[in-house]
């Protein structure tokens, strides 16, 4: 059999892969634990591998929250692994991200390769070692996974005395580039001999941990910039075009790269923060070969199955039996009466002029910003999106490939309120109207009024007793307008993250505006190395 030029019109046979990322074990709420939600979606994770019949589950980096994670979180993370392990989930592939520590993941990962948990913490030497052939249960080639994890500043790039920002910029894409390019080329020629000995299309996925261009964040999702001067982010066509699918993860906000269909960003699984609350989250669900059904035509998971299966996994992850159970009956409650509204544009973001516009005014945030819009909040956007099937995103039939986004429930609301004090009273009372006798909504209010107000907080306070709503963060522009003013403030060091006290450093000690471009750069330096020591090494 003659093999054509482009192997993707071979058959192929079945594989389905789904493909999540940014996890943040352990993650806070403005200091609220947040173990009941990781326990529930990890629960709810579990019966959607078995409902889709997943035979490859790909996880793509910041699977904690910290480089120490608490026992608790890890207990989630194992506990998951070994439930999953016995399910029809055939292999497990994880890669670190830049809130993980690469040796903590790393040290296990002898022993998980006995469930088929692929692990791959630390760039590797040998890049063979990110090249993973994953076989079904019969012994045939699955596919092929070019296991990248986050490529730190060491892992790609040499450091010289003297040399400027955009030099280091330029310095860590091109290590980037050539580190995809020569596992892209080992993982093809892998792909050859298979292709050569089965005479059918072996799929080649590729994971990473990166900032891609034009990626769009929300404003308090905790996604941090990766580089030092990291300006020019990583382009899709940096990616081979021998790769499949490219299964990446960083960014929050589900969506495409480049317009590439097959570059996604799964999103995180829960909202990391209120700008996140309006969102859909999701993961997805990659099917490659003939298959009978089309993902627009599965039947729903079933509400009951999936609360029962969920429940009957609690008991094992300590202490959140109670808490836990009630989030799976609020899960499933409202499930039958989800509408849809999870559409492609909502994480397809197109190249527009609108984000490259972005682009340019943000360069020294280095990312983008989504505004998040906190007005006009009515029940809609307080109401759990709850599982629903999943939704064909794109299907290509000359390759016999398609995608689709599988719906996250949301099991803790959360939601953002802003205006005066009577807007805000009426976004609140209608916020609590659409719960129903098992739900609860954590609130961030956010004060836009202009009247001065003396005891805000007791103020709001009162307006949230006897609901159940629980105010966890109350923002006042007013007190910020302050600040800006250089004025009397009463803005405490929670309301700041280490850029902006550097920044008020800068201000109260009245730095030359010409010292300050390499006083922000040396600063920005040494905040890098501290988020990225690996504490957990030798």
């Amino acid at each position: 059999m003659l093999i054509p030029a482009d192997t993707k019109s071979l058959p192929t046979n079945p594989l389905t892969i789904l493909h999540t990322s940014d996890w943040h074990l352990g993650r806070r709420l403005y200091g609220r634990m947040r173990y009941d939600e990781f326990a529930a979606f990890l629960g709810w994770l579990e019966t959607a591998i078995s409902e889709q019949h997943v035979d490859v589950l790909i996880v793509a980096g910041d699977i904690f929250d910290t480089m120490t994670p608490s026992n608790r979180a890890q207990a989630l993370y194992y506990e998951f692994l070994g439930r999953v392990s016995r399910s029809c989930c055939q292999h497990i592939v994880i890669v670190a991200g830049n809130h993980d520590s690469p040796t903590f993941l790393d040290a296990p990962s002898h022993v998980l390769k006995f469930l088929n948990v692929h692990v791959i913490g630390t760039a590797c030497e040998d890049l063979n070692d990110e090249v993973l052939v994953l076989d079904s249960t019969d012994g045939a080639p699955h596919c092929i996974i070019a296991a990248v994890p986050y490529l730190r500043d060491r892992d790609v790039r040499s450091s010289s005395a003297g040399e400027s920002m955009d030099s280091k910029d330029a310095n860590v894409i091109k290590g980037i580039r050539a580190h995809y390019d020569n596992v892209a080329s080992i993982a093809k020629a892998k792909q050859a001999q298979l292709i050569k000995a089965h005479q059918r299309h072996i799929p080649i996925i590729a994971t990473g941990h990166l900032f891609a261009a034009g990626g769009t964040t929300t404003e308090d999702d905790g996604v941090r910039d990766l580089y030092v001067g990291s300006l020019g982010k990583v382009s899709a066509d940096m990616f081979d075009d021998g790769f499949d699918y490219v299964a990446l993860g960083h960014l929050h906000v589900p969506q495409r790269v480049g317009g590439r269909e097959t570059i996604r960003y799964s999103g995180s699984p829960i909202a990391m923060g209120f700008g996140e609350a309006r969102q859909q989250k999701q993961v997805l669900l990659i099917q490659f070969g003939a298959v009978k059904n089309e993902f627009s035509d599965k039947k729903p998971m079933s509400n009951h199955t999936a609360a029962r299966t969920i429940a009957s996994n609690v008991p094992q992850m300590t202490r959140t039996v109670t808490t836990i159970e009630t989030s799976v009956e609020k899960a499933a409650k409202k499930v039958a009466n989800q509408t849809s509204g999870f559409m492609d544009d909502l994480f397809g973001f197109d190249d527009s002029v609108d984000n490259e516009g972005r682009d340019k005014s943000n360069l020294d945030k280095h990312h983008v910003k989504q505004e998040s819009k906190v007005d006009d909040l009515n029940s809609n956007d307080v109401d759990s999106k709850m599982t629903s099937p999943p939704q064909r995103l794109h299907f290509d039939k000359s390759c016999q490939m398609q995608i689709a986004s599988l719906p996250i429930p949301t099991f803790q609301k959360l939601a953002q309120v802003s205006g005066d004090l009577q807007s805000i009273q009426q976004k609140i009372d209608s916020t609590a109207q659409s719960l129903d006798d098992t739900e609860s909504v954590w609130l961030e209010v956010i004060y836009t009024g202009d009247e001065l107000v003396s005891e805000l907080r007791e103020h709001i306070q009162a307006m949230v007793d006897g609901l159940r709503c629980e105010l966890l963060k109350i923002k006042n522009t007013r007190t910020y307008n302050k600040v800006l003013n250089q004025q009397q403030t009463s803005e405490t060091l929670q309301d700041l993250d280490e850029e902006e006290v550097f920044e008020r450093c800068l201000l109260l000690n009245k730095v030359a505006d010409e010292q300050k471009k390499a006083l922000r750069e040396a600063y920005q330096q040494i905040i890098y190395n501290l988020r990225h020591e690996d504490t957990q090494a030798e």
